[in-house]
């Protein structure tokens, strides 16, 4: 077995794939330091100020002199980062699917839309109520029948006390959550004197089927548990006359997830994702790619792909209005990677950017989203968020994707209301976490080759659109974190 990869013939830098002892020669190259698992070595001498090479692409500079051998991290290592940046649009894409006969057993709800799950959803419009909501979740898994998969009461502390666009965020998210398609129906319960009140949450909801989402407000009710019960009978009665049937894969929605990321994250579970991303859309599937600040010093990749001028400039738009953010808080845009990711063997944000980008393959970027908006492009769409997990498989969740494919090299066992799909990058850790790990990407450094994988990762993501359960479905985990950006009052 290899003892350092190099991922790109460009590359003045390997990873090591298990911890090398100083003063070893593996591939005729003297080790100067002790190299952790998944950091990386330098494969020739690097001046002061110059590229270091990962991926084929700049990772940063040297800060001072490496010698061919030595250890590059961040006593070494500094970002290219800065917060301006100029873009140019290059030639538009074509996106042409092609037809495919695969498909998944899922449901076809009464408006067109189809839902890989069968769920009952009870959205509180404001914390005060989540143990009202809990409450109500636990006598309704005794009630449920039929093709009912569970009950998820999706709590959350917003909904009062805030103000402007932060409000609206919260709105827009529980919004889209409640006509989720994976939801066949849903309980959404109000106190009655919050922000978020029924009458001011109502026009952010919009059009919606009276029968599938109905309305509780705890202050309007003398038992407010007991009229809860009456009403979830109600909408389990409607629920359960759903039905699975074959739904052509085109149909199908993915989001693009990343986190806990190693040194692996961009050699092994990211890629694998990506080639599974390739095969999907080129069968009409659709896929969402978030977690904006990871894009940072790897977007000119995306931009490349982007369909379209006005797709271009949305995605210019995208990265500039988040440097923005950041600015405008008085951050900086590269304050990134988190310490679990040095750890792990990434330095700066461009390297775990660059890994981090290879979710969306080569897909053609057909549509950008903002915050909360439903996806409505096959193809690859990117969509405004930060990268912080929870946040981000909310809203992955609340633009409409039917599950998530989350990669990491460090072990999580978060899960977002829809099926997450935990992707292992190393054995080690498939290995010691198997109630997290769904899949193990590991295997592409033990011989398995990418078709092999990716045809294997589909198979298993056929099996959980068609029912199969997540390991974060199996331990009850399906957290939601909406993108606060505001006033407390």
């Amino acid at each position: 077995m290899n003892m350092l990869f190099k991922i790109n013939a460009d590359d003045n830098c390997a990873v090591a794939l298990s911890e090398l002892k100083k003063g070893s020669i593996i591939d005729d190259i003297e080790l100067l330091d002790e190299i952790p698992f998944g950091h990386k070595v330098a494969l020739e001498s690097i001046r002061s100020g110059e590229q270091i090479i990962k991926y084929g692409n700049p990772i940063g500079k040297a800060s001072c002199d490496i010698a061919k051998g030595a250890h590059i991290h961040s006593h070494n290592l500094k970002t290219l980062l800065n917060e301006n940046a100029e873009y140019s649009f290059s030639l538009e894409k074509s996106y042409s699917p092609l037809n495919s006969e695969l498909s998944f057993m899922g449901f076809e709800r009464e408006n067109g839309e189809v839902g890989i799950r069968n769920d009952l959803w009870i959205i509180p419009t404001v914390g005060c109520v989540n143990n009202l909501c809990r409450r109500l979740e636990a006598r309704a898994e005794k009630l449920i029948k039929g093709s009912i998969t569970s009950v998820k009461a999706i709590t959350h502390p917003y909904g009062c006390s805030q103000m402007g666009d932060d409000m609206l965020n919260t709105q827009k998210a529980l919004a889209a959550l409640a006509k989720h398609p994976n939801a066949g129906a849903v309980l959404i319960v109000s106190l009655g004197c919050e922000n978020n009140n029924l009458d001011e949450f109502l026009p952010c909801l919009g059009d919606f089927d009276s029968s599938r989402i109905r309305f509780l407000v705890a202050q309007n009710e003398e038992d407010e548990f007991k009229a809860g019960v009456e009403i979830l009978n109600q909408l389990i009665d409607y629920a359960s006359s759903f039905e699975r049937k074959p739904i052509n894969i085109s149909r199908l929605k993915i989001g693009l997830k990343c986190g806990g990321s190693d040194a692996f994250s961009g050699i092994t579970a990211n890629p694998l994702c990506g080639k599974v991303v390739d095969k999907l859309t080129s069968c009409g599937s659709s896929a969402v790619l978030t977690e904006v600040p990871e894009m940072f010093g790897a977007e000119h990749l995306l931009m490349l792909r982007c369909e379209n001028k006005e797709v271009f400039e949305k995605t210019v738009n995208l990265i500039n209005s988040y440097k923005n953010y950041f600015t405008s808080n008085h951050q900086t845009v590269y304050e990134n990677p988190s310490p679990g990711n040095k750890a792990g063997g990434i330095t700066t944000l461009e390297e775990k950017s660059l890994g981090c980008v290879q979710k969306g393959g080569n897909a053609i970027v057909c549509d950008v989203l903002g915050y909360a908006e439903k996806c409505k492009s096959n193809g690859l769409s990117l969509l405004y968020g930060p990268g912080n997990d929870i946040v981000s498989t909310t809203n992955l969740s609340a633009a409409g994707v039917h599950m998530i494919l989350f990669t990491t090299g460090r072990g999580t066992p978060l899960g977002a209301p829809v099926p997450t799909v935990k992707i292992s990058t190393n054995s080690a850790l498939a290995g010691k976490k198997p109630g997290w790990i769904d899949f193990n990407a590991g295997i592409l450094l033990e011989g398995m080759d990418f078709e092999s994988a990716s045809s294997e990762l589909l198979n298993l993501i056929i099996k959980i659109a068609s029912g199969e359960k997540t390991k974060n479905e199996i331990l009850g985990n399906y957290d939601i974190a909406i993108f606060k950006n505001g006033v407390t009052m």
